[in-house]
């Protein structure tokens, strides 16, 4: 059974071990896994904890098997418009996991103010973009706000009319 619950300053191991995985962060350009000191991740969790209902992380667990992420930030500057992430192991993925912990996060996102959630998948990564096409995701024009530096990302929305 699937569980998604914010995340406490309990689940920093899990998540540390999430990112230190670098088949996990791969398509955020750390093939090698980020590696983080604790003292990094409790300053992280702090600066989560310190902005919520604005910022939100939560942890995904099959039964008690930490699976992975889901995550979203509202942007009060740019028309509420929240960010999205979500990050499993390659044990969870292909099980619907994604989908459940990524619906959780849009609809906290929604919750709290959001106006349109969005993602930027790189293009390479067809898995999670199918994934953000079945969720009624629409590719749009990256927002000039959003430009600067190089990158290859896509640019997909979805608003409270999409879901």
């Amino acid at each position: 059974m699937i569980s998604i619950r914010e995340t406490s300053e309990n689940d920093l191991g899990n998540v540390k071990a999430l990112w230190a995985d670098g088949d996990v962060m791969l398509f955020v350009g750390f093939p090698n896994g980020l590696q983080q000191s604790d003292e990094d991740m409790k300053n992280w969790y702090e600066r989560i904890k310190s902005a919520r209902p604005n910022i939100n992380h939560y942890c995904i667990f099959d039964g008690c098997t930490y699976c992975g992420e889901s995550f979203y930030q509202i942007d009060p500057k740019h028309d509420n418009r929240a960010a999205l992430d979500i990050k499993l192991f390659s044990f969870a993925r292909g099980k619907g996991i994604a989908a459940q912990g990524l619906s959780y996060a849009i609809a906290e996102a929604f919750k709290h103010g959001a106006s349109a959630v969005w993602v930027d998948p790189s293009p390479k990564n067809v898995k999670a973009i199918a994934l953000y096409k079945r969720l009624g995701f629409v590719e749009k024009a990256l927002p000039e706000y959003l430009r600067g530096g190089e990158t290859e990302s896509l640019y997909f929305e979805l608003t409270p009319n999409n879901t």
